[in-house]
């Protein structure tokens, strides 16, 4: 099985100095690309001197996540495809236990590994931890991580487990099964989108799986901080791209409940002297409106299917039930 591990790249040199050794140490033969989004940084300069093994796919501009990886993925032959931040250390032997599990189950399209805090090296790390799932009104969550609570790896997730999304810091998907996807949508631009690839994969019957002996470690907001609005109004925004285009069952009554939802949390911002933040989920909303007609069309020649959510209200969980570890919901 040929893997192409593919890390976007947007003014990280400091980033690639780090982490890139770590992933072409232990790439087991298989090809490394960087894929440039028109960095001024020297990024390019850097790999070239430093790791003229590595393949370069350089873009005209700063296409976001979404658009970065397909313009970069098309050029490349591989059976799988590793999608990965420029800020992830990868361990010795952590692509063998992928290739063994996308062999054993057949039926999996996506691959997410173990992802621990590179900074507390025994805790997971937000972006995916032990890999993702969605509640019934599509705010994601994690095993291992629950909002702003993270658990510490005691090997309680050390398995291979069916999740319903995979982070988007180190997917692996079938290049063939990417293709049928139509690759990333490029509205998203960044955040959610693997959340919407792996939703889309579900609609289509293909599974999603984490494999817990495979174990890398990320930094996190390396690109775009927790605490900046932008990441705000892109996390809000985009899952309800997401509900609208492939939720099952009525779609409006979700995004309805949304509204009131993240009206909650819009207020929350605000009480907590965060304006910007405030504006951001109401900036987000109207963006998400004026976008309606297009997701609707995306919606009608796409599949939906149910058995997309585990529990109906993770916010209800974890808030009023003070349900914060995944073992207890």
């Amino acid at each position: 099985m040929k893997i192409a591990i593919v890390i976007l790249n947007w003014n990280g040199k400091h980033l690639l100095e780090r982490f890139l050794p770590s992933v072409v140490a232990h790439a087991s033969g298989n090809d490394v690309y960087v894929a440039d989004n028109a960095s001024n940084d020297n990024s390019v300069d850097f790999v070239k001197t430093h790791f003229p093994n590595v393949k370069i796919i350089q873009h005209k501009d700063n296409f976001g996540y979404a658009k970065g990886y397909n313009q970069a993925l098309i050029s490349i032959d591989a059976d799988v495809f590793c999608l990965m931040n420029s800020d992830v250390e990868v361990t010795e032997n952590w692509l063998p236990p992928i290739v063994q599990t996308f062999e054993e189950y057949p039926d999996t399209a996506i691959i997410q590994p173990k992802l621990l805090d590179f900074n507390h090296k025994d805790h997971f790390e937000y972006a995916g931890a032990a890999g993702g799932f969605l509640d019934r009104y599509g705010y994601p969550y994690c095993r291992g991580r629950i909002f702003d609570t993270l658990e510490k790896d005691q090997g309680q997730y050390d398995d291979v487990a069916k999740i319903f999304w995979a982070s988007g810091a180190c997917l692996f998907i079938k290049k063939n099964i990417f293709d049928e996807l139509g690759g990333l949508d490029e509205a998203f631009f960044a955040h959610f989108e693997e959340i919407d690839l792996c939703w889309r994969a579900h609609n289509l019957g293909y599974e999603t799986r984490y494999v817990g002996n495979s174990c890398i470690y990320h930094v996190g907001g390396a690109t775009l901080k927790n605490t900046n609005p932008r990441k705000t109004y892109l996390n809000f925004r985009n899952s309800l791209y997401a509900i609208t285009k492939n939720a099952y069952g009525n779609w409006w009554l979700l995004v309805f409940l949304r509204l009131v939802l993240d009206g909650a949390a819009a207020l929350k911002f605000l009480f907590e002297l965060k304006p910007s933040h405030f504006f951001a989920i109401i900036k987000a909303h109207f963006a998400y409106y004026s976008h309606l007609t297009k997701l609707l069309r995306q919606r009608k020649f796409s599949c939906q299917k149910a058995g997309y959510y585990q529990i109906q209200s993770i916010v209800w969980a974890y808030f009023v039930k003070k349900k914060q570890q995944f073992d207890r919901l």
